[in-house]
């Protein structure tokens, strides 16, 4: 029974999945330590356009990136809707604010198809793979490479 649990682990991934610019996107939800909305951001100068500045989230220094403009959309419009979601990066926290949040989403790793070279306009690089469901299309984001510079 044992070996039944473990393929049913590895079968499936969970996906905390959220919008940009008008499209559906996710995350595994392994590489994500929180979510929040804490917007009392600094500015850091000469920083790239996509990085937004830092904050400091219970003494940890937090770099916020604008995720649209990092993968090539347009910047993320302030709204409440607005939340950062934190994952760590080697030895830092990274801070993606998007559009808004959706739901957490299991996916049958067999339902999971590979990402296109181009999806919607965006550099496939940026994508580990796409989930098709009944709904809408999620490109699930690998997140190694979006955090590359």
């Amino acid at each position: 029974m044992d070996d039944t649990e473990n393929t049913t682990e590895t079968a499936s991934m969970e996906l905390a999945t959220f919008y940009v610019g008008g499209s559906l996107y996710g995350i595994d939800i392994m590489n994500i330590q929180e979510i929040n909305k804490h917007f009392e951001v600094t500015k850091v100068p000469q920083a790239a356009e996509y990085i937004i500045g830092v904050l400091n989230l219970r003494g940890k220094i937090v770099t916020i990136l604008d995720i649209g403009k990092k993968i090539g959309l347009s910047h993320i419009e302030r709204s409440k809707d607005n939340r950062n979601i934190i994952v760590q990066s080697e030895d830092e926290y990274i801070g993606l604010l998007v559009d808004s949040i959706s739901d957490v989403v299991i996916a049958e790793k067999s339902h999971l198809e590979p990402a296109p070279s181009n999806l919607g306009g965006l550099e496939g690089k940026f994508f580990k793979c796409v989930l098709k469901t009944e709904k809408s299309l999620i490109g699930i984001l690998n997140i190694e490479e979006v955090l590359k510079d």
